[in-house]
C-alpha cells in the first residue's frame, strides 16, 4: 500500500536569497570598518547595516544586540591569524602587503581600529587589552632572540604608522604608489624588527706596536 501522501517538494535557494554566513561576514566587516572610523557610541545598527547591505532587524536576528555584535568586533583572533599568517623569514612583507591589500581592494581595517581606542570609554579598555594579547604578544611569542616584546612592539607600531597614513590619513602618494612598490619599500624596515638581531663581536684588542729597532 502506497502513502497517499507526496514528500514536500525541496525548492532550491531563490538567487535573492542570502547565505548566512555569508551575510554575517558582511555585517562583521561593516562594523569592524566603522568601529576603525568612529566611536562606540556614535555608531548605530541602522549604519552598520546600510554598510553591510542589509536590513537592521537583519543584523538584530544574527547577533541579538548592538553589544553583542560588538563584543565579535573587539577581538582581534580572526585579524591577526590573517596578518601573522606567513613564515617569519617573510613576514614582514606579509604584514605590509595583507594590511594594504585589505584596505585597498576589500574596504577591511585588519587591525586599524585599535587607534581609535580612546573613543570607546569602557570598550576602549577592552581593545586595547585584546590588541595587546591577540596581536601583540602573539607575534613576540613567535620571535626568537633578544627583546622579542619590544620587537614586536616596534614592528605592530610600524605597521599601524602606515596603517593611518594610507586608511586615513589618506596620503596622496601613498594612495598613488602600487601596493607592490610600498612593500617594497617599508617591509624590509619591518622585518629588521622582526629579526633577531646579530649577537655583538666582543671589541679585539689593540695590536702591539711593532718593536723598536735601533738606528
Amino acid at each position: 500500500m502506497t502513502s497517499s501522501t507526496s514528500p514536500p517538494a525541496v525548492c532550491p535557494p531563490g538567487p535573492g536569497r542570502r547565505d548566512a554566513e555569508t551575510t554575517k561576514a558582511a555585517i562583521m566587516r561593516a562594523a569592524r570598518h566603522l568601529l576603525a572610523r568612529h566611536a562606540h557610541t556614535d555608531i548605530t545598527l541602522k549604519a552598520v547595516a546600510e554598510r553591510a547591505g542589509v536590513s537592521a532587524p537583519l543584523v538584530l536576528k544574527y547577533f541579538g544586540s548592538k553589544d553583542a555584535l560588538f563584543a565579535r568586533i573587539m577581538s582581534f583572533e580572526e585579524d591577526a591569524a590573517a596578518v601573522l599568517d606567513a613564515p617569519l623569514d617573510d613576514l614582514g612583507r606579509h604584514m605590509v602587503s595583507h594590511l594594504l591589500t585589505s584596505q585597498a581592494e576589500r574596504g577591511a581595517d585588519p587591525i586599524l581600529r585599535i587607534v581609535y581606542a580612546p573613543l570607546h570609554r569602557e570598550h576602549g579598555y577592552v581593545l586595547r587589552a585584546n590588541f595587546r594579547t591577540q596581536v601583540v604578544s602573539r607575534l613576540g611569542d613567535r620571535l626568537s632572540g633578544p627583546d622579542a616584546g619590544l620587537r614586536a612592539e616596534l614592528a605592530v607600531g610600524m605597521l599601524l604608522g602606515l596603517g593611518v597614513m594610507y586608511g586615513i590619513a589618506r596620503g596622496p602618494h601613498l594612495r598613488a604608489a602600487a601596493i607592490a612598490e610600498i612593500t617594497d619599500r617599508y617591509a624590509p624596515a619591518v622585518q629588521a624588527c622582526l629579526t633577531p638581531p646579530s649577537p655583538r663581536m666582543p671589541p679585539s684588542a689593540p695590536s702591539p706596536p711593532p718593536p723598536l729597532t735601533p738606528e
